[in-house]
């Protein structure tokens, strides 16, 4: 049976979107009961990213991390493996290979992960290859700054979009070497790109979509798209041409979820909602999700509950989307259509 289908009908893929106050850590759970985790979030602050994991790994009933994922070296994204490693064994690491930055900060977070991961199955991540987990299907779409090569099965398109967007400034960071991909469970797919960069995703869409469209999309960077902001990612060509229906936005309080990101989100054809991790205090009303679709409202990390959002979908394409500070389900079907939500 190919990958592309669901093993176990009636089963569902589960993902946890763990809150690590603006990094990101984020679980994926297979119907066969196999996982991937995501990043690992911070390093510090009395084990809160770690154990917020583990919480979650609980919850879906996950003893041990079969493919831990690093999309890239900063240290909301790396700086956790070594507590995360001390409460739950990994089996394997993902990562893009070296790092590119040169300061010391960015040596020793590197030389932390790398002593961390020591012996153990390590896996380099390269565009068009494929994480071996039984159930669903994950292809690499990025990684170490290369993106595909040729388009995914059903896509490549011409995007027309991409006439009324400009390259920028490179980026030489980490964020331009995030490993990327899309996960699909039958009929569902939902894309995670980490923290790539406004460039490296346009040559993934222009001229011609190499990625099709979506179901879920997770906000590229934290939801960041202004280069004031440390970095400029999700531009409208991209997010535009993937239609997803949902999206949900891995940000802080104070960190991501910018108004413009947040916009070119809201915006883009057949949306239905967007969901997001914390309630972005400069964004305001008019740039935040309602309250129903936010896990976390306060602004003090100290006092934060670190409640998570988990996504539930189904081979049919239909899915669900749980706020985990009110225990609130919201169902959507696997209908697209093309009205912008507005």
């Amino acid at each position: 049976m190919s990958a592309w289908a669901g093993k176990a009908p009636g089963k569902t893929l589960d993902v946890y979107f763990i809150d690590v106050e603006g990094g990101q850590a984020t679980l994926f759970v297979s119907p066969s009961g196999q996982s991937m985790l995501v990043d690992t979030g911070w390093s510090g602050f009395n084990n809160r990213d770690a154990d917020h994991i583990v919480r979650a790994a609980q919850q879906a009933g996950v003893k041990q991390i079969d493919y831990l994922v690093i999309t890239h070296y900063h240290a909301d994204h790396v700086g956790g493996v070594p507590q995360l490693l001390a409460k739950i064994p990994v089996r394997n690491f993902i990562d893009h290979g070296q790092g590119v930055e040169g300061s010391e900060a960015a040596k020793a977070l590197v030389a932390a992960y790398e002593q961390a991961r020591g012996s153990s199955a390590h896996i380099l991540a390269k565009p068009g290859d494929g994480i071996p987990i039984h159930g669903i299907d994950v292809k690499i779409v990025a990684a170490d700054g290369e993106g595909l090569a040729q388009p995914l099965a059903g896509a490549g398109a011409p995007n027309p979009l991409c006439a009324a967007t400009q390259k920028r400034a490179d980026d030489i960071s980490e964020n331009a070497r995030s490993v990327g991909m899309i996960v699909r469970f039958g009929k569902f797919r939902i894309i995670d790109l980490g923290d790539l960069t406004w460039n490296k995703e346009y040559d993934l869409v222009c001229p011609n979509n190499k990625l099709g469209k979506v179901d879920f999309y997770v906000a590229t960077h934290h939801g960041t798209s202004s280069p004031g902001d440390g970095g400029s990612s999700g531009g409208p060509e991209i997010v535009h041409a993937l239609e997803p229906k949902v999206a949900l936005i891995d940000n802080g309080a104070k960190k991501g979820g910018s108004a413009d990101a947040w916009q070119t989100i809201h915006t883009s054809p057949g949306l239905r909602d967007i969901w997001q991790l914390h309630y972005a205090m400069a964004g305001g009303k008019d740039n935040n999700a309602p309250e129903t679709n936010i896990a976390n409202l306060g602004d003090d990390p100290q006092a934060d509950q670190g409640n998570w959002i988990k996504l539930s979908a189904r081979s049919n394409g239909e899915f669900s989307v749980t706020n985990g500070r009110t225990g609130e389900t919201k169902n959507y079907s696997s209908e697209r259509n093309t009205t912008a939500k507005r």
